[in-house]
């Protein structure tokens, strides 16, 4: 229906829906879906490629030296596995909440209010990440601007963006996203020629050797290779938007498994094939922390230019994530606004469908990351990836905890069998989660990361406040989500 035949609550007039399994929906009602499946499937490829891989990997390599291809290859088995499970329950019940559709129905209501504002900060940060990211770019051709100044600019310019209608966005994010891919393959096969060919300033000394040459695979000792897992983990954050995306489409008995089965490839080519090319034209003692490893590799082979259309390219990838973060937050409030589990406010759609409201405060918030660039202009990458590291990590924790418990009642006859199912469930689900949680006690032992881990605990207190004053305020919102999860793990 249109926004207009929304009621103030922003739940359809009928009340909440049920689906077939007994589980209470939350209405979708309002939106105007304009994304077609040319435009989804791009944008779940480029959500593969972002800041993790252009400007995080350049202070991995010097953590790790080439070892940093073992860990993105381990880590990539870890999120395709994660993927699965998303996959699974995705074709089990398809819901745009997902996360926190799944945590209320398997874990309780609470871990579902929890990983809906979870995944909400998660993009908040990640916005403030890709800003400061693309404020580091903008270094590269103009030095003397402040950081700061770069980050307020692309904050204001792609919050002016979001109020676009839904189809525009698609159609620039298709865009975003397709130069994000062809860049990286171009990248791959000029480095491929480079050592083939020996061609350039780097043909002469460009050898698979210098994978081992200086100082072996290994140069930091396996102990560096663990400590990049924090920064290897950011890269594929966001990964599970392939999953929500599906979800809302058309068909997702197709759309799902193919989306879901791109993930190895993708991580094969754009993480692990495209560092073992540049690792393999240019030695890993070349690169510098702060500074994006393809820039670098095409400035040492002699191609400033190449070097000076890379920056842009991820530029690019920078302000494309950060918009999406933008796009989805105010969705985000939306959707936990009308369980009554946020301000009745954020509720409302302008009349071209967009949740200005919920987009205008949390574009609001992402001027922090300016007041963080401007504070601490060469830690800012560093502190605002370990917030979105852990805040992102949250969701993953929770749909392998519900995949977990949702196998145990599909395998005991309780609730329907997906037609997708988990390779290796659950076992690969619960070494998933033994090795987040590796990562988290890891990123323990990491000055720059350990910030984060200071953090979480105080968002994790301000959560257990808010859901017991809703409670008290509106005990049938939380009896109802206890009435509905009961209802599917039934004994």
């Amino acid at each position: 229906m249109a926004s207009e035949q929304v009621d103030d609550r922003g739940a359809p007039r009928g009340g909440i829906t049920e689906t077939t399994t007994g589980t209470a929906a939350p209405p979708e009602e309002g939106y105007r879906r304009g994304l077609g499946s040319r435009q989804i499937q791009m944008i779940a490829i480029g959500g593969a490629i972002g800041t993790g891989l252009f400007l995080g990997a350049g202070k991995a390599i010097t953590k790790a030296g080439p070892s940093l291809i073992l860990a993105y290859a381990v880590a990539g088995t870890v999120i395709f596995f994660i993927m699965r499970a998303l996959g699974e329950l995705l074709m089990y019940r398809p819901v745009s909440g997902s996360f926190s559709e799944y945590a209320r129905e398997f874990l309780g209501p609470f871990f579902g209010f929890a990983t809906g504002w979870t995944y909400w900060l998660f993009w908040v940060v990640t916005g403030i990440t890709e800003v400061t990211a693309a404020a580091t770019y903008v270094q590269y051709w103009w030095p003397a601007v402040p950081q700061w100044v770069s980050a307020l600019v692309f904050t204001l310019v792609l919050y002016c963006a979001n109020l676009i209608s839904v189809k525009i966005f698609g159609e620039l994010e298709f865009w975003f996203s397709m130069i994000k891919v062809t860049a990286i393959i171009g990248m791959i096969l000029i480095g491929v020629g480079v050592l083939t060919l020996g061609f350039s300033d780097a043909g002469d000394t460009a050898s698979m050797t210098l994978l081992w040459a200086d100082g072996g695979f290994f140069p930091k000792g396996i102990g560096g290779t663990l400590m990049t897992l924090q920064i290897v983990m950011f890269s594929f954050l966001a990964v599970e938007l392939v999953g929500v995306t599906a979800g809302e489409s058309v068909n997702p008995e197709k759309t799902l498994p193919r989306a879901v089965n791109t993930v190895p490839w993708r991580i094969a080519l754009f993480y692990v094939g495209a560092l073992l090319v540049i690792l393999s034209v240019v030695s890993w003692t070349a690169f510098e922390p702060g500074t994006s490893p393809f820039v670098a590799a095409f400035g040492k082979i002699g191609l400033p230019a190449g070097a000076a259309i890379v920056n842009f390219v991820v530029l690019t990838a920078a302000l494309s994530s950060c918009n999406s973060g933008m796009y989805s937050t105010g969705r985000m409030l939306r959707d936990l606004a009308m369980n009554r589990q946020g301000p009745k406010l954020f509720t409302r759609l302008t009349a071209n469908g967009l949740p200005l409201l919920g987009t205008s405060v949390s574009a609001a918030l992402m001027t922090v990351g300016v007041w963080i660039n401007y504070q601490w202009p060469s830690k800012a990458f560093d502190y605002v990836v370990a917030f979105a590291t852990i805040s992102g990590m949250w969701a993953w924790i929770m749909i392998l905890a519900a995949h977990i418990r949702y196998r145990r009642a599909a395998d005991r006859g309780r609730l329907p069998q997906s037609s997708f199912k988990a390779p290796c469930a659950p076992y690969a689900s619960w070494i998933s989660l033994a090795f987040i949680g590796s990562v988290v006690v890891l990123m323990g032992f990491d000055p720059d990361s350990r910030v984060s881990l200071y953090g979480a605990p105080v968002w994790a207190a301000g959560l257990v406040v808010a859901y017991f004053v809703l409670k008290a305020r509106d005990p049938d919102t939380f009896r109802r989500e206890e009435t509905a999860t009961k209802g599917n793990r039934r004994p």
